[in-house]
């Protein structure tokens, strides 16, 4: 899918919430991983969700005491329903790309989150760059996929290649890969947490 196919996707996805409700557990997997990062002095962690959708990840966030939640997605229906829930302060309708966004400055954020951005047709492996621009050096990136998508043919030869040419450059280290089960339905997820060090790219 292209990207206009894509967002037609999800803005015509009506019943995304309940259709995935009993299956889909990267949200409350990606905000225990922030957890972990950010064990005192949530309520003053700004935090980036990138493909926010609905805004599940920013309400288990909230649970866990983080407060100060920016949303990014690309589809504007999907960012409807997570204003209604009152649980993120900022909104961004926009793709992330490997092109720097004009809207998000430098070293913006103590965190950036990703649940089930990662996939066919979606973000792309490039985008990592841009997500180390926006966070502050000492800062916490925090992707969680499916794992199967680490073997596709958009990842396979690009995403984790891109991850450890990004430590051996120096812009991040890796503080967690680990692969968990029933991320969504049966399938194992694997979520991956990197301590951004410079944003030279």
């Amino acid at each position: 899918m292209d990207k206009v196919q894509i967002i037609d996707f999800y803005n015509m996805w009506d019943d995304y919430e309940k259709d995935l409700q009993h299956y889909y557990n990267g949200p409350a997997y990606a905000a225990e991983a922030i957890d972990r990062s950010f064990p005192s002095n949530k309520d003053k962690v700004l935090i980036l969700d990138v493909a926010a959708g609905t805004g599940l990840v920013g309400e288990e966030l909230l649970k866990r005491g983080f407060k100060e939640l920016h949303a990014l997605d690309p589809s504007e229906s999907m960012l409807i329903k997570a204003k209604k829930k009152n649980v993120y302060k900022k909104f961004l309708c926009e793709f992330v790309n490997p092109k720097p966004s004009p809207t998000i400055d430098n070293d913006t954020y103590h965190c950036v989150v990703c649940s089930g951005g990662f996939g066919s047709g979606h973000i792309p492996a490039g985008a990592l760059k841009e997500m180390i621009r926006i966070t502050k050096p000492g800062g916490m990136i925090v992707v969680v996929m499916r794992e199967e998508y680490l073997h596709i043919p958009e990842y396979s030869d690009s995403l984790e290649p891109l991850m450890k040419q990004l430590q051996n450059e120096g812009l991040w280290m890796c503080i967690e890969k680990s692969v968990v089960h029933k991320y969504f339905c049966d399938k194992h997820g694997v979520i991956f947490r990197y301590r951004v060090l410079h944003r030279h790219l």
